[in-house]
């Protein structure tokens, strides 16, 4: 290895010096045509490229989730990638709004075989393309540029040959000058004029010229200035579609696109979650989704994300990675505890405003909107906070948990996500709240039935109560229930307790709703511990609040 091994690389410097630039300051308003090419430029970058039964479903998922242009295969490729195309004509599995695009070299055989594939196609488009960069033409290719414009030609006038062939079929012809983003700019633009020379093209008959960075070699901005420079100077432009294909070698596709689009670009052909050679091509699902957020209707629907996840995992063999934007399994989910609380207020605030828009701390998308809940939203692990954990038990039970309680079982629950080394589930977080603050027969105290007389101002508690297993009748006066609870607990000989907060609400609706009911109590050498109690009866779950207080009271917890 080089001591200075950056010395052997050459920055990209791109020819154009657009000072006149526009596309900085437009936005989006609306959503690109959208092309797939899952089925043929995703599938041949898999180490086992799927078959037809696979190919099959992901094309119905493609279908279903709302696209209208589909790559479908390379049909001169093998005998699979030809026989696909094949059923999907001969089948009718081609929606009446939906067209079919294959792709073929330059070969004038090759060109033919791809025709041939398609015979009987209502509609297709057919995209040829020879690569054009300096580096390909000097190393791969060993041609100049005259013979890279002739090879070109010679292609596109075969394809227009082959289609006057079969008028049956509503033909729609696309070229790709591949590896554009670091050819001459000005060679990029004169082949492509050729290539318009033979299919002359009009506004009702239109083609598409894609502009692909086959491999990133420079910042996004430098791809949008070339987009920008084409789009002002290839004539015909009325019946010229410009399509882009970004791929993320330097890790922005997405920047690129959505900079592509605001220099001119008409169409984004991509990969479900990036699929494609190398570091893959441009994330459709991301760009779609990002155009959600913007509130665009980006004209593509996921209304169920975790089976679109599944199909595309088990067609292309590869796992789509928690942390994907929008797919991933942990994207909407927070640990962390100064996250939790700003979302738990911020569903809080939702709530309230019912206003139908949404506006939410560290989600920018609703999760409902592409089939996923929110009970995940936030999950419980040694780095959450209150609000996470008064979330869950909340989504989970029903409990609203009083400000300092949430403080008391967080710490708590951190206790216990330390001890075991991992993420909590619901069951952990229910447990762990059974034993802190629930009643429990093996209690030292534990209710067995009470019942309440005297005026208003001057309750009377009489019950009778297992301490340590053995019943005994216990009274107590109060000008409340709490009141003469504590009395008779401390006629029993306990110390007294100092109630500073008392809360209660109902679990659920109807005649057979529970209610929650939460104590926080004083001790008299200076603790703060809690209780609470769980019944159908309000009041009972008020005194088995108390007791469980007095547990923790007697076990030494508190703060």
């Amino acid at each position: 290895m080089l001591k200075n091994p950056e010395t052997k690389y050459r920055p990209f410097i791109s020819p154009i010096d657009l000072l006149d630039r526009q596309w900085p300051s437009r936005r989006l308003t609306g959503a690109p045509r959208w092309l797939s090419t899952d089925l043929r430029d995703g599938n041949q970058a898999l180490a086992n490229p799927m078959g037809v039964e696979r190919k099959q479903r992901f094309y119905d998922m493609l279908i279903a989730i709302g696209f209208k242009e589909i790559e479908v295969a390379f049909p001169s490729a093998s005998q699979t990638e030809f026989d696909f195309v094949r059923r999907l004509i001969d089948e009718d599995r081609v929606p009446d709004d939906v067209t079919v695009q294959v792709l073929t070299q330059s070969r004038v055989d090759l060109i033919a075989r791809t025709f041939e594939s398609l015979e009987g196609a209502r509609r297709a488009i057919v995209h040829l393309y020879n690569a054009t960069a300096p580096l390909f033409r000097r190393v791969v290719f060993g041609m100049e540029r005259c013979e890279i414009v002739d090879l070109a030609v010679k292609g596109v006038t075969a394809m227009l040959e082959e289609s006057l062939k079969r008028p049956q079929t509503a033909w729609t012809f696309e070229y790709s000058p591949e590896t554009f983003c670091f050819t001459e700019p000005e060679f990029a633009l004169e082949i492509c004029e050729r290539v318009l020379d033979v299919w002359r093209p009009t506004p009702e008959r239109p083609v598409i010229l894609n502009l692909p960075a086959t491999i990133e070699v420079a910042m996004p901005n430098v791809y949008a200035d070339q987009i920008e420079w084409f789009c002002r100077r290839i004539s015909r432009r009325d019946a010229v579609v410009i399509s882009i294909h970004p791929h993320n070698d330097r890790g922005t596709g997405i920047a690129a696109a959505e900079q592509a689009l605001l220099a001119g670009a008409d169409r984004v052909e991509g990969c479900l979650f990036g699929n494609g050679e190398r570091t893959g091509n441009v994330d459709l699902v991301t760009m779609a989704l990002n155009l959600y957020t913007q509130g665009i209707d980006p004209g593509l629907s996921f209304p169920a994300m975790r089976q679109i996840v599944e199909t595309v995992e088990h067609c292309n063999g590869i796992p789509v990675h928690p942390r994907h934007p929008y797919a991933g399994d942990l994207v909407h989910t927070a640990f962390s505890g100064s996250h939790q609380d700003a979302i738990r207020k911020g569903f809080a605030a939702h709530e309230r405003r019912n206003d139908g828009i949404w506006e939410m701390p560290y989600l920018p998308i609703d999760p409902a909107d592409i089939g996923e809940t929110y009970e995940a939203v936030i999950r419980v692990n040694s780095q959450s906070g209150k609000g996470g954990v008064a979330w869950v038990i909340e989504q989970d039970r029903g409990l609203k948990l009083p400000k300092r309680m949430q403080a008391d079982f967080s710490a708590h629950v951190q206790k216990l996500a330390d001890a075991i080394g991992r993420e909590l589930d619901t069951g952990d977080i229910w447990q762990c709240f059974e034993n802190c603050y629930l009643p429990r027969q093996t209690d030292r105290f534990a209710l067995v039935d009470y019942e309440e007389t005297g005026p208003v101002g001057q309750r009377i508690f009489v019950g009778r109560v297992a301490i340590d297993g053995e019943v005994r009748s216990l009274s107590g006066r109060g000008n409340g229930l709490i009141s003469g609870v504590v009395a008779a607990l401390e006629v029993a000989g306990e110390p007294l307790l100092d109630v500073a907060d008392y809360q209660e609400h109902a679990l659920g609706h109807g005649a057979n709703a529970q209610a929650a009911a939460y104590v926080e109590c004083r001790t008299p050498d200076g603790r703060t511990v809690f209780g609470a109690g769980i019944d159908t009866d309000v009041a009972t779950a008020s005194v088995r609040a108390l007791l469980s207080a007095a547990n923790n009271a007697r076990q030494g917890v508190g703060l």
